[in-house]
């Protein structure tokens, strides 16, 4: 057991159960179609509990499972820049896996869903409404919520006692966290706050047998890469600034 897989197998969890959640709702024939946004943003936020406990299991107490929140742990000098590559390497593989997964799970519906958009929103975001500036203010202000909440979850634990039983909460508060900015910030570009749960999932669409798959939508892929690690960044040097 290593961080590497700990990241590996946690994030490859987490992508299993959000991108799943969403072929479940958007193919047809599932017996989950049409089941709607809260459906999408529970599946995401279960799948972050779950992916949680996995990485922590198989080497990986940090769990970070984002880019995201290892850059943020980066800036603020919690984290190396080995033992960062090593988090963003585990995290990009095993998206790739958890949406490799997906793929397998729903193998006969992908070929009677004829919508080509709905096919690639099982396994990355796209905007509502395409519009660049705006598309990554938005990922700015949900990473910002991810990340700014994540440290001060974090920074209440620290401030407890060792036996305060909230300390054991983390992954039941950071799912919660996640399904709220799903609800609150996430209908307007599909809530990435996370480059590899983007790219990686992206990629698979891109090199997999999906029978009538269409495009990858590169020219908006960048967006929810960048974006992110901005909004996580703005978030660890705010935590800084008061000391959180």
């Amino acid at each position: 057991m290593s961080p590497l897989l700990g990241e590996l197998l946690g994030t490859m969890i987490l992508i299993m159960f959000g991108n799943g959640a969403m072929a479940g709702v958007l193919l047809n024939k599932s017996k989950a179609q049409n089941s709607g946004w809260i459906v999408l943003s529970a599946g995401w936020s279960f799948g972050v509990m779950s992916g949680v406990f996995v990485a922590q299991a198989t080497g990986s107490p940090d769990a970070h499972i984002n880019p995201a929140v290892t850059v943020a742990s980066l800036v603020r000098g919690e984290l190396s820049i080995r033992d960062a590559i090593t988090y963003i390497a585990g995290q990009l593989i095993g998206a790739f896996i958890g949406a490799t997964l997906v793929w397998l799970n729903y193998l006969p519906h992908w070929g009677i869903t004829t919508a080509q958009d709905a096919k690639l929103a099982c396994f990355c975001t796209g905007p509502a409404i395409r519009n660049p500036l705006a598309n990554i203010i938005s990922e700015i202000i949900g990473t910002f919520a991810l990340v700014f909440v994540i440290f001060s979850i974090s920074g209440a634990f620290q401030s407890s006692s060792d036996q305060n039983p909230a300390t054991n909460l983390y992954p039941y508060l950071l799912a919660n966290l996640v399904w709220g900015i799903g609800l609150a910030l996430g209908g307007s570009t599909g809530y990435a706050i996370n480059p590899v749960r983007d790219l990686g999932p992206r990629i698979a669409h891109a090199v997999l047998p999906i029978a009538g798959k269409g495009d990858s939508d590169w020219g908006y892929a960048w967006i929810p890469v960048v974006a992110p690690l901005m909004g996580s960044t703005l978030a660890a040097l705010l935590a800084l600034a008061i000391d959180l």
